[in-house]
């Protein structure tokens, strides 16, 4: 919910700030107009194309450019850092253009901008491994992704997408053994060994899967269940053995 109303805030104020930059810049044909917000994408100046292509967007929301206009504020809004008016945007353009034959990208870019929302700048910055943070933008991330794999294979995001994919199921996981951690320190045991058996579902070739089994077996050992525990000791004897 509080997502949301930032979304819609952040929607209400881009437009009246829209409004307001559409004012200056000069009432071009909107050739010219398109022409000048592309020199600005193409030169990395993203937040000068996003006012030429905003006005644009304002004055001639039905014209010839109107679609390509929003498949370059999408990426203008990303490259800017403006997520939430790129994911407004993407929302946008899928609720009036279900068929356009970009679809593929604008799903890419969703993927794209929910991966930027996943990360912080300054935690990759020095290297603070934070993935015990929540991951709800992860999850979408992987949907979307998983979206451009299976439903446009050949699409020239695909490959790219695919491997986002598999950084993403390793994010995942690294989260899910975050929380086993979490369990473990609490005496929480029972609920240790519900998470790694998830782990196992969900992400058993993954590095946190191998590194949550010794939790598992200390889990089975403190609520005196010895054989299982042996069960767990001997999968983890055997990974050490393929290593």
């Amino acid at each position: 919910m509080m997502r949301m109303k930032y979304l819609v805030a952040s929607a209400i104020l881009s437009l009246t700030l829209a409004g307001c930059s559409s004012d200056t810049v000069p009432d071009n044909p909107p050739s010219e107009m398109y022409a000048t917000a592309q020199e600005k994408l193409q030169s990395g100046n993203f937040r000068g194309a996003i006012t030429e292509l905003e006005a644009l967007d304002n004055r001639y929301p039905f014209g010839p450019y109107s679609q390509q206009v929003q498949l370059d504020l999408i990426y203008a809004y990303y490259k800017a850092d403006e997520l939430p008016m790129a994911q407004a945007t993407i929302d946008r353009f899928t609720r009036l253009n279900p068929t356009h034959p970009n679809i593929d990208y604008v799903m890419y870019m969703r993927g794209l901008t929910d991966m930027a929302f996943d990360g912080n700048t300054v935690q990759n910055f020095f290297g603070i491994d934070r993935s015990d943070r929540d991951p709800q933008h992860a999850r979408a991330a992987f949907r979307d992704f998983t979206q451009v794999v299976q439903n446009f294979p050949q699409s020239a995001y695909a490959a790219d997408a695919q491997k986002r994919l598999v950084a993403l199921h390793n994010r995942l996981a690294s989260y899910e053994l975050s929380v086993a951690q979490y369990y473990t320190k609490r005496g929480a045991f029972v609920a240790v060994v519900n998470r790694v058996e998830q782990m196992l579902h969900d992400y058993p070739d993954s590095e946190a899967t191998r590194n949550a089994l010794p939790l598992m077996e200390n889990a089975y050992r403190q609520l005196n269940l010895a054989s299982q525990a042996d069960k767990v000791k001997k999968i983890i004897e055997t990974n050490e053995i393929k290593d």
